[in-house]
């Protein structure tokens, strides 16, 4: 992981930027508290949303990605839920989840760099690759977790976050996977007043995003004002580590 500068992070459609205490670059007071309304918005209950389903998941006594060799037996499933950021907070404290990185996935351009999502003519979705053990966490599981970390009724947007870069898909990497994620998703409608929009597709390649996309939230908590104002509180709904 390299160190940067959170607050040069390349402009996109994300609330966070005027979140960033820039002092080159100051910001309204009304504007600022906006801000803060709009994104904190992005992490509360849907409206659409009339139960909860939480699995009891173990969680990990430090939120943090294995390293070395995928374990044998372990499978892979991509999720995009809005900014992966806030995907990647959750699931790196899920027991049995090996490791999850932060990447782009269902487009037609090759190595996309952020700055290109960011003009949403790419067709990418913004995901979190997730290599997980079956046996200590199923699939059933992640993709429980998948429904009620994010609004799947909401097309292309994420509270404050907007585009198609931003919409809820799941990318399975097996016909079995594809089964599961039908059924779950059946079982999930039950939970909403709106229907769910979310993709399901066969996963395509996936782009890993750049170093400073990776372990976002768990490196830049104290500093970064999309971090406080969004990814914390919803941490803090999911009743996980924040």
């Amino acid at each position: 992981m390299i160190a940067i500068n959170v607050h040069l992070l390349p402009v996109c459609t994300r609330a966070e930027d005027p979140l960033t205490s820039d002092p080159m670059k100051p910001v309204a007071i009304t504007t600022l508290l906006s801000m803060f309304l709009i994104g904190a918005a992005s992490c509360q209950d849907s409206s659409s949303q009339k139960s909860s389903n939480l699995p009891k998941t173990k969680m990990k006594e430090f939120a943090t990605d294995a390293k070395g060799a995928i374990p044998e037996g372990s499978e892979t499933i991509s999720l995009g839920a809005g900014c992966f950021w806030c995907v990647e907070a959750v699931y790196q404290q899920l027991e049995g989840v090996h490791s999850v990185v932060s990447g782009y996935m269902g487009g037609h351009v090759p190595n996309p760099t952020y700055e290109q999502i960011c003009q949403k003519n790419t067709g990418h979705v913004e995901v979190v690759q997730v290599v997980f053990d079956p046996k200590k966490i199923p699939a059933a599981d992640i993709l429980a977790w998948f429904w009620e970390l994010h609004d799947p009724t909401s097309k292309d947007q994420q509270g404050a976050d907007k585009g198609p870069q931003y919409r809820s898909a799941v990318f399975y990497h097996s016909e079995e996977q594809k089964k599961v994620t039908e059924a779950s998703m059946k079982e999930a409608q039950k939970l909403f007043t709106k229907p769910i929009v979310t993709e399901i597709r066969k996963a395509e390649k996936f782009w890993v995003a750049e170093d400073y996309h990776q372990n976002f939230y768990f490196l830049n908590k104290k500093k970064n004002g999309y971090c406080r104002v969004v990814i914390q509180p919803k941490l803090l709904k999911l009743k996980l580590n924040n």
